[in-house]
């Protein structure tokens, strides 16, 4: 009877409410922000060379926006775009990127609130806090809202994603190399458990180093499948615009199907509007809140419109996928599709595609269930440092569980997150439209940014946080 109810309300949540939600207020964000992710889009790079308001203990734009990426670049990518393809076809494509375009000007509302509404950690002054809890707190005075998004996501990204994870890496090696679950499940909480007792800055170092070094690596392939198919390239992308809107007669579903697992899949992949994003977002230590509105919203471009369709093109020019038939899907249809462009070097490298994807998700999802902790007690390390063994102790269960009832009770929390954290957004439209005015009005004075906190009394604002920044922003200048 739970499994049926939980179906029920899944059902329910993604299928009748996020899947018009998630794009109608996409959709509303970047018409009111006048296509805030269009215009601001190249500003990204300046933002990322800046080194000026780098400090000591505390992560860069690039780090954040590097430990972002770690967490919305995943097993979605390879086996979400799969399944997408599976079910949807090749016009899912299309809707994918439609999903991550608008989703852009909802990542940057969120990551640019979560950067005005942040404040300083309980015992660490070096680090910042921030996210749906507490710009559901500070900025609409609602605290039982915050501790809501709080419980929602230590359940999904804490502890039930990691153990998926662990379970997904753990099973991959086993089918490709034959090791034993709980040898490569062992090994995996071992360097998990060395990187969070480390805290942020460690995790944020190590995802620096992991993500670039997966995300290329996966592009380099997807351009060397693309290099050898390069002719068929052209009529590939007009298929996929052509099946967007009249799809094949061998998918089920028709049109509508088309639709739904197109933006349902890039949902899962991205995250904008989830209020996972906006966590680290809050930690970067930036001049004004709207620069990581811009790299948290490239952050979704990245996700979708590069790697996934990495992954759709290497399935699509293969001989692997046929529309509506019954076949491998997810991981082993990715998997299978490479094996044929490059032979089986492909197979290998999927599953350490998927180690170095996971394993930095599990990094990123970590940091957001901590952050949460946080919310509720942010003075005794030993709180904390139990909770790290508990989620130690689940990468290792993972590693040798069948879970599927867990994941799917992950999604109905994600899913009760994700409305929550978007109704807060559009309740919060206001203090960020003002964060775009403000931008762009110094932006016009030939000067560089910096936040003029007392700007924002009307919001809510608690200026503590960013007077200190201003302030040490200034002096560096003046310097």
């Amino acid at each position: 009877m739970l499994g049926e109810i939980n179906t029920f309300l899944n059902d329910l949540i993604w299928g009748n409410i996020l899947i018009y939600l998630l794009p109608i207020l996409g959709i509303f964000f970047t018409v009111s922000s006048r296509f805030v992710q269009f215009r601001y889009f190249f500003k990204m790079w300046h933002i990322l060379k800046e080194t000026d308001h780098d400090k000591e203990g505390h992560i860069s734009s690039f780090q954040a926006l590097m430990l972002s990426v770690a967490g919305r670049v995943g097993g979605g990518n390879i086996a979400g775009v799969a399944v997408a393809i599976t079910l949807g076809g090749a016009g899912s494509v299309f809707w994918m990127w439609v999903i991550a375009l608008v989703g852009m000007a909802t990542s940057f509302f969120e990551c640019s609130l979560a950067q005005l509404y942040k404040e300083k950690d309980g015992f660490d002054e070096n680090i910042y806090r921030g996210g749906p809890a507490y710009y559901a707190t500070k900025g609409l005075g609602q605290k039982w809202l915050g501790a809501v998004i709080s419980i929602l996501l230590i359940i999904t990204f804490g502890f039930a994603f990691n153990a998926t994870q662990s379970f997904i890496i753990s099973s991959s090696f086993a089918s490709s190399f034959g090791f034993p679950t709980w040898i490569t499940g062992s090994i995996l909480t071992l360097i998990f458990g060395i990187t969070i007792f480390g805290g942020v800055q460690r995790i944020a170092r190590i995802s620096e180093i992991i993500v670039p070094i997966m995300a290329i690596g996966y592009l380099l392939i997807a351009i060397v499948v693309i290099a050898l198919n390069i002719a068929e390239i052209p009529a590939l992308v007009s298929m996929i615009v052509t099946e967007a809107f009249n799809p094949s007669s061998a998918i089920g579903g028709g049109f509508g199907a088309v639709i739904i697992q197109g933006a349902k899949r890039g949902m899962f992949s991205n995250e904008a509007g989830l209020g996972s994003a906006p966590n680290v977002a809050a930690v970067a230590y930036v001049a004004h809140p709207v620069q990581q509105g811009i790299v948290q919203s490239f952050s979704v471009f990245i996700d979708t419109i590069i790697l996934c369709s990495c992954t759709a093109f290497i399935i699509l020019l293969s001989g692997v996928y046929t529309p509506g038939a019954e076949g491998v899907q997810g991981i082993l249809l990715t998997q299978n599709a490479l094996i044929e462009h490059i032979g089986p070097l492909g197979g290998y490298f999927v599953t350490f595609a998927l180690l170095l994807f996971g394993f930095s998700s599990m990094l990123y999802n970590y940091y957001l269930a901590e952050n949460s902790l946080n919310f509720f007690e942010n003075h005794n390390r030993t709180i904390f440092n139990v909770f790290r063994v508990v989620c130690i102790a689940l990468i290792v269960w993972g590693s040798f569980q069948d879970l599927s009832s867990i994941f799917s009770f992950a999604d109905l929390s994600m899913g009760l997150l994700a409305i929550t954290n978007m109704i807060v957004i559009a309740l919060l439209y206001k203090p960020a439209l003002a964060l775009i005015r403000g931008y762009d009005a110094q932006l016009k004075e030939g000067i560089k940014p910096v936040l003029r906190y007392d700007n924002y009394d009307e919001f809510k604002v608690h200026p503590e946080p960013w007077k200190e920044i201003v302030d040490d922003i200034n002096v560096k200048t003046k310097k």
